[in-house]
């Protein structure tokens, strides 16, 4: 008597993507653990902490890539580009470099590479948003090397907050990125300066963009972008205001919290929901637009 084991329907008909899968979770499983980790318990160094947006980002990938676009993906004809194999083959020599900057730079190469490999162009097209929402949320040292350009922010936040500190009457003086609160210095550093907000509300907007179908809406992606922009910026300005206060009146424990403990994270929710917010009243504005322009097309045409 002879058996036969045959392949399950569901792996035959997903073959391609379930070596994919499992390609890429044998490489990467472990790092993308340590960085889930790091981001959760804050005990990663302070440049991947400004990808911690990848908490929301990467599963969003997943779920474009493996679950919205599969169906696409698989009427695509199998056609190899080049491409592919070159940025496979670049990505594996970063990889097995060892250095923490390289494996992490190599995750978006190598799936670029697997993308270009198995359906060529139209396949890198189709996924091209979850690829670049991988990219921008891939730790790398873009922070570190901006840092000695945030000076003039540093110096805008510092001034504005000083100008709050006034209107509240506190005692208060700015001397450069210096906030003195009683004759107290809190510094506006260059890690302070908002940069992880600001990549965490432009991060987002594209998010919520997606998700309601306007990423191709020019208006709409300058609009919303430049809103999260100035939501950023008023919300940090807000932010170190009051570590000043904290500080300068003694208030260390309320400081730490707000600073880098769980109240920080509860601010920057509060920020990421008046973005939410604003793509909300974008929307309805959009809607009641459209509502005026069909009333005054149906008098016209009375």
């Amino acid at each position: 008597m002879q058996i036969t084991q045959k392949i399950p329907p569901f792996l035959e008909r997903n073959l391609g993507n379930t070596l994919i899968i499992a390609f890429l979770a044998i490489l990467y499983t472990p790092i993308l653990l340590h960085w889930y980790d790091g981001w959760l318990n804050k005990s990663i160094n302070i440049e991947h902490e400004y990808f911690s947006h990848a908490l929301i980002g990467f599963p969003y990938a997943a779920y474009l890539i493996f679950g919205k676009n599969r169906h696409q993906w698989q009427r695509l004809p199998n056609k190899n580009h080049p491409l592919g194999g070159f940025f496979l083959a670049l990505g594996i020599a970063f990889y097995l470099t060892g250095s923490a900057e390289l494996v992490a730079i190599s995750f978006p190469i190598i799936i670029t590479g697997v993308m270009l490999w198995l359906k060529g162009i139209p396949g890198l097209k189709l996924n091209g948003f979850p690829l670049l929402l991988i990219l921008l949320a891939t730790p790398n040292s873009i922070p570190y090397l901006l840092t000695p350009y945030t000076l003039p922010l540093q110096k805008f936040i510092a001034a504005m907050a000083g100008f709050l500190l006034q209107q509240l009457r506190v005692n208060s003086q700015v001397d450069g990125i210096y906030l003195y609160v009683n004759n107290i210095p809190v510094e506006v550093a260059p890690y302070c300066a908002g940069l992880k907000m600001l990549f965490t509300s432009l991060y987002v907007s594209l998010l919520l963009l997606h998700w309601t179908g306007k990423i191709s809406d020019r208006g709409r992606v300058v609009t919303l972008l430049s809103g999260a922009l100035i939501i950023s910026i008023i919300a940090n300005i807000i932010r170190n205001t009051t570590l000043a206060v904290f500080h300068g009146n003694g208030q260390q424990k309320a400081f730490e919290i707000l600073h880098d403990g769980w109240g920080g994270d509860i601010y920057s929710t509060g920020m990421l929901i008046v973005i939410i917010g604003l793509n909300w009243s974008l929307d309805r504005f959009e809607e009641s637009s459209m509502i005026i322009s069909d009333e005054k097309d149906d008098n016209f045409n009375e």
